[in-house]
């Protein structure tokens, strides 16, 4: 019988571990949380998704001495010149507030037209082996939109009630879980990493 291989996900978010989790005990891993490890949390100054997700990474892996996941997304708007970006979680600044973001956001965009409001989501998913890997596992994906002017539906988080998709003629936040799943930024990043990983 194989044993699993702990690999410990820079996150407590109980919603990304079990995606993961989902995800990645098939390919022989068992996903923990990092307070498992005491991982302290990261300031994350980096000035891209791609540097904030290395720093909680290497981070997890230098806490536990094990294989680590972390993954680090947000909304890009063209209007605004890529904002929110890496702050999107805390745009309209502490506590974080999707509310208040995306109250924020719509403010920012009061006076760009309806059909001038191209967005997207990113993620990174950063994957180390260990706290020196020089060669990290990097994977990103988009999921292209736009910003409604106002918000619909009361599914998804974040700025899901504004971000329109176009291929589906609704928000994120009126799409059922498994769509979103399979079109967004997230779904789309860990399929892929799933097939890197797999032996």
């Amino acid at each position: 019988m194989m044993i699993a291989q702990p690999l410990v996900l820079a996150s407590d978010n109980a919603g990304k571990l079990r995606e993961f989790h989902e995800l990645l005990v098939p390919l022989g891993y068992t996903v923990r949380p990092q307070s498992e490890y005491a991982v302290p949390e990261v300031e994350e100054n980096g000035l891209t998704f791609v540097e904030n997700a290395l720093l909680k990474a290497r981070e997890a892996c230098r806490a536990s001495g094990l294989p680590s996941l972390a993954d680090d997304s947000g909304l890009e708007v063209d209007a605004l010149q890529g904002a929110p970006g890496i702050h999107s979680a805390r745009y309209a600044g502490e506590p974080k507030s999707d509310e208040a973001n995306n109250r924020k956001l719509l403010e920012a965009l009061a006076a760009v037209a309806e059909g001038e409001r191209s967005a997207r989501y990113w993620c990174v998913l950063v994957y180390l082996r260990h706290a020196e890997d020089p060669v990290p596992l990097i994977v990103q994906r988009s999921w292209e939109g736009e910003i409604l002017a106002h918000p619909r539906g009361d599914g998804g988080f974040g700025y899901d009630p504004l971000f329109w998709v176009p291929e589906c003629g609704m928000s994120a936040a009126e799409l059922s879980a498994e769509e979103k799943n399979r079109l967004s930024h997230r779904g789309r990043a860990m399929r892929e990493l799933v097939e890197r990983l797999a032996p």
